[in-house]
């Protein structure tokens, strides 16, 4: 990260750090002048991590320690122990029996295993409904009992019941607890020289803007659907399959839902032959309106117009006046 340098001293100050354990040096005496801005890495003290749990927030096979009214007592790594509540057990466990669960706390903060998994785990980011905003932060579906919670400090911008926000699993390490956190970019990584034009994709809609859709690319990189590209409908929360179109130097990538190249017309051929499957006939032609051709086959008419060219000549098809025919082998 980029630090502004205010004093000159001759050793750094690692008296603070934030809420993820992270600390940082706001000056140091190397030559530096005041008003400079200048690149230190962060890193994590270990003495701030002496108390955390290694299982938090991830998924665990641990073996059964005992048995008492209230479930079964899992051993951790460290020795200690957490439960698994009786609900969770078929009654035919045993001691020493490896259970699949994950931990995080409950809402007395006790430490606390699961079988249920949640739609994200430490360190990792997915689209979350915020089920209730409150004065002091946000509280978020994810898939278990207890909300996961995203403090105001954590918030890329002011959250709104009932909307869909994208939130990253992260430790608030002077707590212990796990919490959610929406400012993405401080996650993100702005070097793409990894991807090429064409390169297939997995992207994670998360916002919808004029422009058009924002995605999450492999929980690192920020990806962009431009709306006058989009001919199927997309909604926030949906995993998509995406090919690179652009690569920017300002660290995002500019995506497209269909393929490059020959890839692109194959797959436009064949969703055209799966829907004249099933009745033979489809009342599209070159001079229908684009928006009933997206809205049939999710396509551009452009790219219609270069598919049904090929079938066309590879006698798979009829053009007739009021739209395409399917030729039926003999």
């Amino acid at each position: 990260m980029f630090v502004e340098i205010n004093d000159i001293f001759p050793v750094f100050n690692l008296n603070e750090y934030n809420r993820f354990g992270i600390a940082w040096a706001t000056s140091v005496n190397l030559g530096f002048k005041r008003g400079e801005r200048h690149f230190f890495c962060t890193f994590t003290p270990l003495y701030i991590l002496s108390n955390f749990m290694e299982e938090l927030g991830i998924l665990s096979t641990l073996p059964i320690a005992r048995f008492t009214d209230n479930g079964a007592y899992l051993t951790l790594s460290d020795g200690a122990e957490v439960l698994l509540p009786k609900g969770y057990l078929q009654g035919d466990e045993r001691e020493g029996d490896e259970q699949e669960v994950f931990i995080y706390t409950d809402s007395e903060d006790r430490p606390v295993a699961v079988k249920e998994r949640p739609v994200a785990l430490l360190d990792e980011f997915a689209v979350m409904e915020a089920k209730e905003v409150t004065k002091i932060g946000a509280f978020m579906d994810w898939g278990l009992l207890k909300d996961l919670f995203v403090p105001n400090a954590e918030m890329l911008s002011p959250m709104e019941k009932g909307k869909k926000y994208l939130v990253r699993v992260c430790v608030d390490y002077r707590t212990n607890r796990l919490i959610g956190v929406s400012k993405y970019r401080d996650f993100l990584i702005e070097d793409t020289r990894g991807y090429e034009q064409g390169q297939e994709v997995k992207a994670l809609i998360f916002e919808e803007t004029d422009l058009g859709f924002k995605a999450l690319i492999e929980d690192r990189f920020e990806g962009l659907f431009y709306r006058n590209e989009v001919f199927t409908s997309l909604e926030i929360g949906d995993q998509v399959r995406a090919f690179i179109k652009k690569v920017r130097e300002d660290g995002k990538l500019d995506l497209q839902l269909t393929p490059t190249g020959r890839q692109k017309y194959d797959e436009g051929c064949e969703r055209i032959l799966q829907e004249l499957g099933k009745s033979g006939f489809l009342p599209l032609h070159d001079k229908s309106d684009p928006e009933d051709v997206r809205a049939v086959l999710g396509m551009s008419k452009k790219h219609f117009k270069q598919s049904i060219g090929q079938l066309y000549k590879q006698n798979r098809i009829m053009i007739q006046e009021n739209g395409i025919a399917l030729v039926r082998e003999d």
